[in-house]
């Protein structure tokens, strides 16, 4: 099983993109409306940011959760011990934001936001009646006028061979969300795990559109939507010297949305972010 590359052009694209998210949790999107100009100059304006002092002066709001994460504070994979090697920012419309940076995210987020509608049509325009049946509002509807979509800029620094046994980029874990929207990071790395529990890569060649299912839609769809572990490896070789930037938009619904009949949007991520131990 493999995850699959559409051509969003193409006429069959919707239903090719919802059956390989189906089968493997991913999807692949090619020609599609967001730029690589956009995504590349985003990469180099933000990791100039992360090389800068200035990331200090915006360090996150534990209520609110946006702003800086250092590496001393990022995340610990449910399940794992180890922090992942990674520093990053949390891009909300109503948050802080370098003022230098505002203009280019934020068209980002609106961008990526509208794709992400259009894709949850997809998902929903291809669901079988009695999974559709489920949901309790249209699943693009679940996400317009939404204060809580977040997009991160994750920068993952240059490895230095004094890294923790067994910490890697991002330990194996699956999304919170509905659907994570994610550009192709400047540099390899991403796997999905198979059934079996082996992993293979996601095709990741820049310009690529890697969409894949989160907890909050295997929830809506009562499991037939899978949320599938997904992780980032450590680079070997000379690639170990390079930062990998990455981009990924986590859609999620109003905070009253119901998503079955165990939870809303707001029950689900306080229970998810405590077994974060960010909350």
């Amino acid at each position: 099983m493999q995850v699959q590359v559409v051509d969003y052009l193409a006429e069959d694209a919707p239903q090719k993109f919802v059956k390989s998210l189906r089968e493997t949790g991913f999807g692949v999107l090619i020609n599609h409306p967001i730029k690589k100009e956009m995504v590349e100059s985003i990469y180099k304006n933000w990791y100039a940011f992360f090389c800068s002092e200035e990331k200090h002066d915006f360090a996150f709001d534990p209520e609110k959760q946006d702003g800086f994460f250092s590496s001393e504070v990022s995340e610990t994979a449910k399940g794992h011990t180890k922090k992942d090697i990674k520093e990053y920012y949390h891009v909300y419309p109503w948050g802080r934001i370098p003022s230098q940076l505002a203009e280019e995210i934020l068209n980002y987020y609106k961008t990526a936001s509208d794709l992400a509608a259009e894709l949850l049509d997809w998902v929903e325009a291809h669901s079988p009646a009695d999974v559709s049946a489920h949901y309790s509002e249209k699943l693009s509807n679940m996400i317009k006028d939404t204060p809580n979509t977040l997009l991160r800029v994750l920068h993952y620094p240059p490895l230095q061979g004094d890294e923790e046994p067994g910490a890697i980029r991002a330990a194996a874990h699956e999304d919170i969300n509905l659907l994570t929207i994610l550009p192709a990071a400047n540099e390899p790395g991403l796997q999905v795990q198979r059934q079996d529990g082996s992993w293979m890569d996601v095709p990741s060649d820049f310009g690529n559109l890697i969409i894949n299912i989160g907890d909050m839609l295997q929830e809506a769809s009562q499991g037939y939507f899978p949320s599938t572990s997904h992780r980032v490896i450590n680079p070997t070789g000379k690639a170990s010297d390079k930062s990998r930037i990455s981009l990924p938009l986590f859609l999620h619904p109003r905070s009253e949305v119901k998503l079955s009949e165990r939870h809303t949007q707001a029950s689900y991520l306080l229970e998810r972010l405590k077994e974060l131990g960010v909350k």
